[in-house]
């Protein structure tokens, strides 16, 4: 029969925040081991990408970090990956020049009828 083990926190249910694994001591006595939760990357706004450049932390975790761990030096770094912001910037743009055309458009028409 299996060596039985006491646990240590009083809460017996498994629940994710009682996640526990058995190890063997040194002296071969069996502990149990309360384990933390896994973190999950900080994600994409746009894509749901995992932010490359930033840690996997719990939440509370980022507030002992300093501002430049946790972010990247960009424009919407650290909320939005590289490639979405690269396409935000040509979609406004090419927004941009849209309008222009349309503005230039509608002055060469009123000027062609006077």
């Amino acid at each position: 029969m299996a060596q039985r083990v006491t646990l240590r926190k009083r809460q017996p249910y498994n629940t994710t925040s009682n996640r526990r694994r058995v190890v063997k001591t040194p002296g071969g006595k069996l502990v149990v081991h309360h384990l933390k939760k896994i973190a999950s990357a900080p994600k994409c706004g746009d894509c749901g990408l995992a932010l490359p450049g930033i840690p996997v932390l719990r939440p509370r975790q980022y507030a002992t970090l300093s501002k430049r761990q946790k972010t990247v030096n960009r424009a919407y770094g650290g909320s939005v990956c590289a490639p979405c912001v690269k396409s935000r910037i040509t979609r406004a743009f090419l927004i941009e020049e849209a309008t222009i055309v349309k503005r230039v458009l509608k002055a060469k028409a009123a000027s062609s009828k006077k």
